[in-house]
């Protein structure tokens, strides 16, 4: 927290060594979005998809505060040159609350206007929309139809789909559906991205996903005309938000080791881009945003560090992967 300003700084229950309150950071202060979007800029780092869980846009208080948040990165990605998109996460929808997207997309993009900011993405020539959470075998209420018919509305209503899609879907095993619209859809959009977090938990392990998966991924992607964006994190654990017998570390970062066999194991693999979750998710360990290296202690109370190493060594890692993997 020592980044922020006194005002961005709010105080919560617990305490470090020393007795002082431990403190946490909102986005919804605008001031935080800015910083966020400087360290982008400081370290090479393109830009940032704002996750919009579609759960709760039938909310007045938590569209509100979704909206909020999207006006302050819209400012940061201006003032910072960096690029934004927004993704639509599914994760918690019932069963036809998929439409509740069209209805939100038309008001960012007709009445906000967002998709004319200079810093939006596109791909191709088209403003990209993302649609996270389809083909997932985790007993989603929401059904593959419904998906398919949103990516079908977005594409003819002259958007670039990005969809994220679950880590086996060439295959529909494991943590997919085994159903042949899966891929029909997928042949549809514009950028796939599986989702690979928790799926290996060591370089070598994620040498040989990069292997045996992200490359005949690749291939498979390429044959449809398809960009594939792959997706990488630094480490994982999700103790504190589970419980049970969830351990601290579950995937160790390794001092940033784990996190770098990716992006090389990305390039071999033919990848030119990739997605990096995330920048600020703390709640599965997996940020790479300025953490620090003297969490609140007492209680029984165990947090993760950066293993020593400097705060921003995550931010510089993630800029040097994206010169990695433009042949920079």
């Amino acid at each position: 927290m020592s980044g922020y300003a006194a005002e961005e700084r709010y105080p919560t229950g617990f305490r470090h060594a020393d007795g002082s309150p431990a403190e946490v950071f909102s986005s919804a202060n605008r001031a935080t979005v800015l910083t966020h979007f400087k360290w982008m800029q400081e370290y090479g780092i393109d830009g940032a998809f704002l996750q919009r869980f579609a759960n709760g846009l039938t909310s007045t208080v938590l569209r509100g505060h979704k909206d909020t948040v999207l006006s302050h990165f819209r400012e940061g990605s201006r003032v910072s040159s960096r690029v934004y998109a927004v993704m639509y996460d599914l994760s918690g929808l019932n069963e036809s609350q998929v439409s509740w997207v069209k209805d939100d997309w038309e008001m960012l993009s007709g009445k906000l206007k967002i998709t004319q900011d200079a810093g939006y993405l596109h791909h191709r020539g088209k403003p990209l929309v993302a649609v996270w959470g389809v083909g997932f075998n985790d007993n989603r209420k929401y059904s593959l139809l419904e998906c398919y018919d949103l990516v079908k509305w977005l594409k003819s209503s002259g958007y670039s789909v990005m969809l994220g899609v679950p880590t086996y879907w060439r295959e529909m095993k494991r943590d997919s559906i085994n159903d042949p619209m899966l891929h029909q859809m997928i042949r549809e959009c514009d950028v796939l991205s599986p989702w690979t977090i928790g799926r290996y938990n060591s370089p070598q392990n994620a040498a040989r996903h990069a292997q045996n998966v992200m490359k005949p991924d690749i291939q498979w992607a390429r044959e449809h005309g398809i960009d594939y964006l792959p997706v990488l994190f630094p480490g994982f654990s999700w103790s504190n938000m589970r419980g049970g017998d969830a351990k601290l570390g579950q995937i160790p970062r390794l001092k940033g080791e784990f996190y770098w066999s990716q992006f090389k194991a990305a390039k071999e693999s033919g990848a030119q881009m990739a997605y990096v979750a995330m920048f600020d998710e703390v709640d599965e360990a997996t940020a790479i945003f300025k953490c620090t290296n003297n969490p609140p202690v007492g209680d029984g109370v165990e947090f993760l560090t950066y293993e020593g190493l400097p705060s921003d060594h995550y931010l510089r890692l993630t800029g040097e992967g994206g010169k990695l993997l433009r042949g920079e």
